[in-house]
Formats: structure tokens, sequence, C-alpha cells
């Protein structure tokens, strides 16, 4: 049994798809918190697509197992890639990074 753990920890292929579950797994629960009106504002698709989407990508890869050459789990990846180079952005630019709208400005009577 030590061989086989070894051997696990030892292949590239378990590290990669180790990362590629996290990565999924990290861009569904950003996705889960940030605010639904944020989507729409950026002019992205909605919060449920995404969800959808992500969710999808992750249960299929805990599911069917995930791997470098499947081709359902590199769909997943390109899912989970534009929502963190395209829409994370533009959501955390409108809300500040924090998912609660822009608050640097606002005092006690309102902005400034």
């Amino acid at each position: 049994m030590g061989q086989i753990l070894l051997f696990d920890y030892l292949n590239p292929f378990w590290w990669l798809t180790t990362a590629m579950v996290c990565f999924k797994l990290f861009a569904f629960v950003d996705a889960a918190t940030r605010r639904e009106d944020a989507y729409r504002a950026a002019d992205k698709k909605t919060k449920q697509f995404w969800l959808i989407i992500l969710g999808l990508a992750l249960v299929l890869d805990l599911l069917l197992g995930s791997s470098v050459f499947a081709l359902l789990s590199l769909a997943g990846l390109v899912g989970a890639i534009v929502y963190m180079v395209d829409v994370r952005p533009a959501i955390k630019q409108l809300t500040d990074g924090r998912g609660k709208g822009d608050r640097r400005n606002v005092g006690p009577y309102g902005p400034w």
C-alpha cells in the first residue's frame, strides 16, 4: 500500500488533476459568493449560468474522475478559466473586490 500512495504523490498527472479540481472549486465558490446584480451590471451572463457551468464541471470531475486527457474535464477547465479571467475581474471592479459594493467614499451622510 505504501508503494501505491508513493506512486500517486510522485506522479505529475496526479498533481495536475488535483490542481484542476482545486481551481474549479475555487471558481465555483467565488461565483457563489458574488452578488447577482453585479453580473448584470458587468454585462456578463447571469449568476445561475456560471454556477451551473462551474458546478457541472466540478461534479463531473468528482464523480467521473478528473484526468488531464479527458475531454469533459478540459471543457470544464476552460469554463473555469473564462470565469476567472473575464467575469471575475469585471465583477471585482464593480464591487471593489469585496462583493458588497463600493464603500470607499461613503460617510455617515452619503458620499464624500
